[in-house]
């Protein structure tokens, strides 16, 4: 039986470095039952990582402890319950983090849960000698001869570890690699008593976390109609009131800014949308071709007619591996002949490191000049003759020192350049690690999440 017929659920971060603004304003200005924040993208993971091998006390979401110090009196009061995949690759440091500032509030008997099986790079090598592949989903190499370049490795994880946390009686939870729309549905899971089974209904929770996701992103956030979003300072964030039925309504707290109407969330739905039909997540395959939705009110939009499929017998893994280095710096170039001139600059840089012994092939070169419709390259004609351009030139490759004589040869166009050259202020750019992502598969067998629930 559902221990509500009704549940208020917001979203109040979108990834790591989104407005504080946001949760403490979800938890201030309106009723609620649940908070949830998604700070974890694949890049971040790697970040994390390598804070982690620096600090073994860091690697998770710091900004989320911050945040919990200022929202945690008001959640208890209003008896709000926070789940967040702010662990990042260090879940149990993050929970002693959070721990402190219960401690320091003078708060009692608050439960903290955490979630981890998501992190496998310690068993990468294990995995594979045991006949894991990890194939590339976009190449089908595998990873193997990449093992020693790896930075991270994480499982994305579904709902099923945090509604145990949830029944273990956890007032926050912590996970890993979590995926976006798991920290939502898992909430539903729990109120309403929704197995694994109910596939339609894991589809709707699911839809509802990924119209959330992304924070402020359905609710005026980069919304093409953006000259009618109202208060754009003071929007709102994205709160779902889901029934145990599986139909939900997207809205907004009363007297915030911002706008919830069809297009705002159908603009959120086909975000990183693959296959509409076949929505791939470790709880269930959602499809989104059965979605209704239909403007309830002012603010309201009602979706309801979802149908969903049962999961794979695979979780997806996020991998990060070392791939290089890469340089990039900037300079102003003001016109008359700004493109021109920026053109010109380019070509003097890469003629100066060679005359130097210092050479990149065409393909290593990096040239973007800003100012001509770079971003609408060939959808938009570019201005004949702008006032003034940015330019942007690096390069990559794997000789860190190479890149550096390279950014040597970047602000002395001030002087030994054309006219109207300016705007060095970020002074003499540095070569800095390549990062790329290795998506794969694992059996599910493979991967075992555990819980645990300490009361602070």
């Amino acid at each position: 039986m559902p221990n509500k017929d009704k549940v208020l659920i917001a979203n109040g971060q979108g990834f790591w470095g989104d407005s504080i603004l946001g949760p403490i304003r979800l938890v201030n200005e309106g009723p609620l039952d649940y908070l949830t924040l998604d700070y974890l993208a694949e890049v971040t993971m790697s970040i994390m990582q390598k804070l982690k091998m620096r600090d073994p006390n860091a690697g998770y979401a710091t900004d989320f402890v911050r945040m919990v110090e200022r929202v945690l009196p008001v959640c208890r009061e209003k008896g709000i319950k926070i789940v967040a995949n702010a662990g990042g690759v260090n879940p149990q440091a993050c929970r002693a983090a959070v721990a402190d500032v219960v401690r320091k509030l003078g708060i009692k008997g608050l439960k903290i849960g955490v979630v981890e099986g998501d992190d496998i790079l310690s068993d990468l090598k294990s995995l594979i000698d045991g006949g894991e592949k990890f194939k590339n989903m976009d190449t089908g190499e595998e990873l193997a001869p990449y093992l020693d370049k790896v930075m991270s490795a994480n499982v994305y994880i579904g709902a099923e570890p945090i509604v145990e946390a949830l029944q273990q009686g956890a007032d926050i939870v912590i996970t890993g690699r979590a995926t976006d729309p798991s920290v939502v549905l898992a909430p539903l899971m729990y109120e309403f008593g929704w197995s694994l089974d109910d596939m339609h209904m894991m589809a709707a929770g699911t839809i509802a976390g990924h119209i959330v996701e992304c924070g402020a992103q359905c609710t005026g956030g980069n919304f093409v109609g953006w000259k009618d979003v109202p208060d754009m300072a003071r929007m709102g964030y994205p709160v779902i009131e889901a029934s145990p039925d599986g139909t939900f309504v997207v809205t907004k707290h009363e007297g915030t800014g911002g706008l919830v109407n069809v297009e705002t969330v159908s603009s959120q739905l086909v975000y990183e949308m693959g296959d509409p039909s076949c929505y791939i997540t470790p709880d269930c395959i959602a499809d989104f071709t059965s979605i209704q939705l239909q403007q309830e009110s002012e603010n309201r939009v009602q979706v309801s007619g979802i149908r969903g499929a049962a999961a794979t017998d695979t979780y997806k893994v996020s991998v990060s591996f070392k791939d290089g280095y890469k340089l990039v710096g900037q300079l102003t170039v003001a016109g008359p002949d700004a493109v021109e001139k920026a053109k010109l600059c380019a070509d003097i840089v890469f003629d100066r490191v060679a005359l130097d012994g210092v050479e990149f092939a065409p393909e290593e070169r990096f040239v973007e000049i800003l100012g001509t419709n770079v971003c609408h390259a060939g959808i938009a004609d570019a201005p004949e003759e702008p006032a003034e351009v940015v330019l942007r030139i690096g390069a990559k490759g794997h000789d860190k020192d190479k890149l550096n004589r390279l950014g040597m040869e970047i602000v002395p166009l001030v002087t030994s350049g054309p006219p109207g050259v300016t705007g060095f202020a970020g002074g003499r750019p540095k070569a800095t690690d390549i990062i790329s992502y290795w998506p794969a598969l694992i059996s599910k067998e493979k991967v075992k999440c555990s819980v645990s629930v300490e009361e602070v």
